[in-house]
């Protein structure tokens, strides 16, 4: 990293490519996922080396529940397992955990894990980690919706995003997704708007620190104009108002 990179604030990524890097291997496609785990551990490690201070995740989708009947049942026993086993370090690591996303479909097991989970990483400070499991765009937009009315409040955006299943964070500055697919699958569909997307071909078992860092030299070549001009962009700029 170039000490004159601009390090993004908030840092998304749709993790692709578990299944896929398992059936290369002729290993079951939950073996994958398990690799995504530690793939995921490396990748929130490298966020706190660098100074990422929020990492969103796209872990399960509400769509993912089509997928065959095993492989959804491991998945919520490797959610389970995870929980149990990484969360003291996570705490160590000053990782704080939010969980988003429609926890009525889990488990009374999975939906204690992730309040468990929450609480015990809930003063941390050094990084904080978003898993969005069962969770859709459409649906965090619909639930935020139903909520600002049931309030009876008027629906705007400001109310609107004041409901999300994100309004704690920031809206995130870098959308990555692995796998080598070009689309975002319902994933931060409002929080997304004005984010910078980058994919890689890397499945996400194999997404480390260099990946990461290639992903940011991308974010800092490009212009954030939000709208303005890029003169503007260059007049607000530092260096433009020095004498």
């Amino acid at each position: 990293m170039s000490a004159s990179s601009v390090i993004p604030h908030h840092v998304a990524i749709v993790m692709d490519g578990n299944g896929r890097w398992a059936t290369r291997r002729f290993l079951p496609r939950l073996a994958g996922h398990k690799q995504g785990v530690d793939s995921l551990k490396r990748c929130a490690q490298a966020c706190v080396e660098r100074g990422i201070a929020v990492l969103t995740v796209f872990a399960f989708s509400s769509e993912n529940w089509n997928r065959p009947a095993d492989e959804v049942s491991g998945l919520m026993d490797l959610l389970a397992k995870a929980l149990s086993r990484e969360v003291p370090q996570l705490q160590k690591d000053g990782v704080r955990l939010h969980f988003v996303g429609e926890k009525a479909g889990l488990s009374d097991k999975v939906r204690a894990g992730l309040r468990q989970a929450e609480s015990d990483t809930a003063h941390n400070t050094r990084l904080v980690l978003n898993v969005c499991f069962n969770y859709g765009g459409r649906w965090d937009i619909a639930q935020a919706a139903a909520a600002v009315a049931a309030r009876g409040e008027p629906i705007t955006e400001a109310s609107l995003h004041a409901a999300m299943g994100l309004a704690h964070v920031p809206d995130p500055d870098l959308v990555i997704r692995t796998g080598g697919e070009m689309r975002i699958s319902n994933f931060l569909l409002w929080q997304s708007a004005y984010s910078e997307f980058y994919f890689s071909d890397r499945l996400w078992p194999d997404f480390d620190g260099k990946a990461l860092d290639e992903a940011i030299a991308v974010f800092n070549a490009r212009e954030r104009r939000f709208g303005k001009t890029s003169e503007q962009i260059l007049a607000s700029s530092p260096a433009s108002l020095q004498v």
